[in-house]
């Protein structure tokens, strides 16, 4: 079965996931199904041949009983489902907090200058790794990867 066009982004024209076309036609389903998702994952682990680490929300089609059981099957899979609305695990919301003070007093601005100065300040930040490591800090998580187990 050829694969749908998401997958061939992700994976090339001669994807083997198994995946059903997506069309968007009346009375078909429009997003990818546990049995999509889990051929998608199959197809990028025999490409990149290393184990997978996956952070989702709480979509309809990642948390049923069957796709439970489709991951657990697989042990180069690890899956991780934050909490349903968790900022205080999210470096983002730290990020953005950071950003919005910054920009508190410009009522009135064109929108075009607030873009302009919304980059800026991004783009500084970029430059900025204490900080940036501070946000993360913030949330009590690491990027430490750890120790491979015997």
């Amino acid at each position: 079965m050829p694969g749908c066009s998401r997958c061939v982004q992700a994976l090339g024209p001669g994807c083997a996931t198994g995946c059903g076309r997506h069309t968007g036609r009346k009375g078909e389903r429009h997003s990818l199904s546990e049995r999509d998702y889990i051929g998608l994952i199959n197809g990028v682990h025999q490409l990149v041949k290393a184990p997978i680490v996956l952070v989702w929300d709480r979509l309809n089609t990642h948390v049923p009983h069957a796709m439970r059981d489709l991951i657990s099957a697989r042990d180069w899979l690890t899956v991780f489902i934050p909490p349903a609305y968790a900022p205080e695990l999210s470096a983002v919301e730290y990020l953005w907090a950071h950003v919005k003070r910054s920009l508190a007093n410009l009522a009135g601005i064109a929108l075009d200058r607030l873009e302009a100065l919304v980059r800026n300040r991004l783009k500084r930040l970029q430059y900025r790794a204490d900080t940036l490591d501070g946000f993360l800090a913030g949330t009590g998580l690491s990027l430490d990867l750890p120790p491979p187990s015997a």
